[in-house]
């Protein structure tokens, strides 16, 4: 006795694959008919006069071309339907003559025309019989290309898409495309699989290297998979490469932007040589840019994304890692008249409102100032505007420091410790009160008395607002409307919560 044979291929995964490349569908619905057909044996014939007979479900291939309008094809395909083949390939892309066509559908027979019926049979049967071979031989491939491709991850991603003549993607850990064509990997299909592999531990070397597949071909199913598990490594290994070298890029701007802003002295020819080689131009008017995200960020890799958007919004900048966020700034060669400053920061709020799309940020924009003491003074400036922005939501979590007032102010004045004993005696009303007194005190006088945007804020009604505020005032017995009580009492809130 002798053992099962191999699993069928699917005629409809026969047609997506690269080697039937130029096989086409002369009779039957390739994408109905052909989808439920599976294909258990793959046999050739000389000519039309031959005898059809064979396995059913075998893949009929006819070697040698003959006239379409003989009645010897219809003979063929009356016959080849009878013996349940699952399709008849004949020689070239010419249509059948109409009395074909429709003998074909009515026995249920799809008919395919190849320009090569001999090549095309011969790689049917090797995904048929000879898996074994099919998997070693793409797998030395991508061994080959792994090995020999220079470049980086977006190079190598490339090449094996050309080795295994399919897409391929590298996806980071959300499931977005890192390299590859868009929009990504199919989702939800029935005729195509979707292989991942992971290509590191944790990120930022997580992610997937991703292969699509048709499905019904075991052995191509297999032979991906292998190819895949060579491949993830090599690929692991060149994002570790590419990560060291953005962490030693990085690690160079932020030494030497620290040692710009830290110094309180003019920098000396040391470090003036260094800002030239990074194209840094130290003499020149400045605009301080600082952008703060969750920790849970990384600086380094998610750099390019805050290019991306400045870029998009036309804000010519350069941007150095700083603790959880980045420290950016402009250069004019000359000082920027209003009008000027006024587009920059409209291109820095378009480049906010792009990168809060996909990253949680806050963004502070300092005023212009003048030479290398000038960036130091603009980039603190920015970092005040920045913990501001944090709180911000109504504003789009931006604020400019030249439209800033009396917050720029709060940050530098509510966080000694000499005023401190002061703000919290003035607040101990407010303790222990029913419906968050202080933080709601201190999110209206930032909305500058707005009982809409403080409702928007804090997520509650309005007239919640309205209700809370006069309990406040009425607890603290202060006046809002004085200026100097006003100014006095924010003060005081800022002090108490940041010290919280």
């Amino acid at each position: 006795m002798t053992g099962p044979g191999p699993p069928p291929v699917a005629l409809r995964a026969l047609l997506a694959h690269p080697d039937w490349a130029g096989v086409s569908v002369l009779a039957g619905d390739a994408d109905t008919l052909s989808a439920s057909v599976p294909v258990h044996d793959v046999r050739t014939i000389p000519d039309l006069r031959a005898d059809p007979s064979g396995p059913p479900g075998a893949l009929l291939a006819v070697a040698l071309s003959g006239d379409r309008e003989d009645w010897h094809l219809d003979v063929l395909l009356r016959r080849a339907g009878a013996a349940d083949v699952a399709a008849v390939m004949l020689p070239g892309p010419q249509p059948l003559r109409t009395a074909s066509r429709l003998l074909a559908d009515r026995v249920g027979l799809t008919v395919l025309g190849a320009g090569d019926p001999l090549a095309a049979a011969l790689a049917a049967t090797r995904l048929l019989r000879e898996s074994e071979q099919v998997v070693a031989e793409l797998v030395t491939r991508t061994a080959t290309a792994c090995a020999s491709v220079t470049g980086g991850v977006d190079e190598l991603v490339a090449e094996l898409a050309r080795v295994w003549r399919r897409p391929v993607w590298l996806l980071d850990g959300r499931g977005e495309v890192a390299s590859g064509p868009e929009p990504g990997p199919p989702t939800g299909s029935s005729t195509v699989t979707v292989l991942r592999r992971a290509v590191g531990p944790k990120w930022p070397l997580s992610g997937y290297l991703a292969a699509s597949v048709p499905t019904g071909i075991p052995a191509e199913l297999t032979a991906v998979t292998a190819g895949l598990a060579v491949a993830a490594g090599a690929v692991g290994q060149r994002m570790a490469e590419q990560r060291l070298a953005l962490e030693r890029d990085a690690r160079l701007r932020m030494s030497l932007l620290a040692e710009l802003v830290q110094t309180a002295a003019e920098p000396d020819a040391a470090t003036r040589r260094r800002a030239l080689d990074a194209g840094w131009q130290l003499e020149g008017w400045h605009v301080g840019i600082r952008i703060d995200v969750p920790g849970t960020v990384d600086p380094v890799t998610t750099r390019p994304e805050v290019l991306r958007a400045f870029h998009t919004a036309h804000l010519r900048a350069f941007v150095v890692e700083q603790g959880s966020g980045w420290g950016a700034w402009s250069t004019f060669p000359e000082e920027p008249p209003p009008e000027q400053l006024q587009r920059h920061a409209t291109a820095a709020r378009r480049a906010q409102w792009l990168l809060r799309s996909s990253l949680p940020s806050a963004m502070g924009v300092g005023r212009v100032h003048r030479g290398a003491a000038g960036l130091a003074r603009t980039l603190g400036e920015a970092g005040d505007a920045a913990r501001l922005a944090g709180a911000r939501s109504a504003s789009g979590y931006f604020v400019h420091v030249d439209r800033l007032g009396l917050g720029q102010l709060l940050l530098g004045w509510t966080r000694t410790d000499t005023f401190l004993p002061a703000a919290r005696s003035m607040l101990e009303p407010l303790r222990d009160q029913p419906g968050d007194l202080l933080t709601t005190l201190t999110a209206y006088l930032d909305a500058e008395s707005s009982l809409t945007e403080t409702a928007a804020v804090l997520g509650v009604h309005r007239n919640t607002v309205t209700a809370r505020i006069a309990r406040a005032q009425e607890l603290l017995g202060m006046e809002l409307t004085d200026p100097d009580e006003r100014l006095a009492l924010h003060l005081a809130c800022r002090s108490v919560l940041f010290h919280t």
